[in-house]
């Protein structure tokens, strides 16, 4: 691995911590959001007899939401509700949590890919979306590498997958010592204090654990406590070491769906996307602000936003839209995105085509009050429009404040192909309008100066 990465992922650990050493105000409080009246519940049984506890309702493409452990389906809950409206949603209990039964073995993560399999095929769906957060993420990433072509579009976030990217540094984290935690003196320790179990985990990977209120944390301590729940998710980390084996088969062809990276701001951040970029072709990334790892729990409403923004992405794309100013504000975007500057906090609204393909692309780009973006340049040609604020633009190889020129609304600019050129907001957040002929990128002419490289 190399160094940069190392240092990454050393701040990932260091930022994690710092943020429950320090304390942030409460700004609101999670709580088990109920799903949709309408959704159903049923059992799917797999292959080896194994039965998942399934919740799903809505109408239109399929999307899977695939939990971590210390939470169970049920963490979903307000996704689901925004999803639901244009979307089929499937919410299985993975094998062995939640309500689902608890078999003896089987919790390697390219098993559960076939746990999955069912549920999807057992509700009349084919191609889906999927959506995962912590152990999630590993079951999603077998699922997608399994069933190559089912998956149109994938969320993972904020946590490693065995054997991808700089996972032996990350088995080195004392942090982790509950993945070598488990059978039956483990047991019999935490039987009964399974509250007090879960809590560490609340509490030590959370920005801020006050956010996981005492109704969630009880709800999940007795999920947690039903007879075979512990010796159920101990296995879950114990099959790691068979995943990265499997892992490592996978990964000698890269996924090529659109793949979102989320990041806790004070957890995983940005190197969710650094991992996965290991694994896949094209990888966006994304942080949730003021959040740890549990970010639908510290940060729902940026969360919800995000992933219903990237799933709604490619429908809203190839649509006929006629959108005022205030359409665009309210539209759906993502943190960053190809043909954007990559800086933290730019968030992109893609209004047709794919930045990412070749061909004619419009996108629109939110940027807030005080960005300075260095030196950089695209491999396409694009013409710019000022749609709101100041914007201030100059060309050159380095960032020159005497050569900016100031560009109010209405104004329009070039980005000639390896063209040079920076850029600032001041007072004001600017958005602006860029259509180009992709495949678009990014270059800094200093690599120091990329946020890529670890500078948000």
């Amino acid at each position: 691995m190399k160094n940069h990465h190392k240092r990454r992922f050393s701040g990932f650990i260091r930022c994690a911590l710092l943020a429950l050493t320090l304390g942030y105000a409460l700004t609101a409080q999670a709580r088990i959001v109920p799903f949709p009246q309408d959704f159903k519940t049923s059992m799917v049984t797999t292959a080896d007899g194994t039965e998942i506890f399934v919740r799903s309702g809505g109408t239109g493409p399929a999307v899977v939401l695939l939990h971590g452990y210390g939470d169970t389906g049920d963490m979903w809950g307000a996704l689901a509700v925004e999803l639901a409206k244009d979307h089929f949603v499937i919410v299985p209990d993975l094998r062995g949590m939640g309500k689902s039964s608890h078999p003896a073995a089987g919790y390697d993560k390219k098993t559960q890919a076939g746990d999955i399999r069912a549920v999807v095929e057992a509700l009349g769906a084919d191609h889906t979306a999927v959506v995962a957060h912590d152990i999630g993420n590993m079951v999603a990433y077998a699922y997608a590498a399994s069933y190559r072509g089912k998956v149109d579009r994938l969320v993972l976030m904020d946590a490693p997958v065995p054997g991808v990217g700089p996972w032996e540094e990350i088995l080195k984290t004392p942090l982790l010592w509950h993945f070598n935690f488990g059978g039956p003196d483990a047991e019999r320790l935490v039987q009964g204090r399974e509250r007090i179990y879960l809590d560490r985990f609340w509490n030590e990977f959370g920005a801020h654990p006050d956010r996981i209120d005492e109704a969630t944390r009880a709800h999940y301590a007795a999920l947690y406590a039903l007879p075979g729940a512990m010796r159920s998710g101990f296995a879950q980390f114990h099959a790691f070491a068979q995943d990265a084996k499997d892992n490592q088969v996978f990964l000698r062809t890269k996924l090529t769906m659109p793949l979102l990276a989320v990041g806790g701001e004070k957890s995983f951040g940005t190197m969710m996307a650094v991992v996965m970029r290991f694994a896949a072709d094209d990888v966006r990334e994304a942080v949730i602000p003021d959040a740890g790892h549990w970010v639908i729990d510290e940060n729902e409403a940026a969360t919800v936003a995000l992933v219903s923004g990237f799933l709604r992405e490619r429908e809203s794309t190839t649509s006929d839209r006629r959108l005022t100013l205030t359409d665009i504000q309210a539209a759906p975007a993502i943190l960053g995105g190809t043909g954007t500057s990559e800086k933290g906090g730019i968030q992109t609204v893609v209004l047709k085509g794919d930045p990412n393909g070749a061909g004619l692309y419009t996108i629109v780009l939110r940027i807030p009050a005080h960005t300075k973006i260095a030196a950089h340049n695209h491999p396409d040609d694009r013409v710019a429009s000022v749609l709101s604020g100041t914007w201030y633009f100059g060309y050159g190889e380095e960032f020159a404040a005497d050569q900016l020129k100031a560009l109010p609304v209405g104004s329009v600019y070039t980005e000639p192909p390896s063209r040079p050129h920076f850029a600032e907001t001041r007072d004001e957040a600017v958005v602006l309008e860029i259509t180009g002929s992709g495949p678009s990128g990014t270059t800094y002419v200093e690599a120091a100066t990329d946020p890529r490289n670890g500078k948000r």
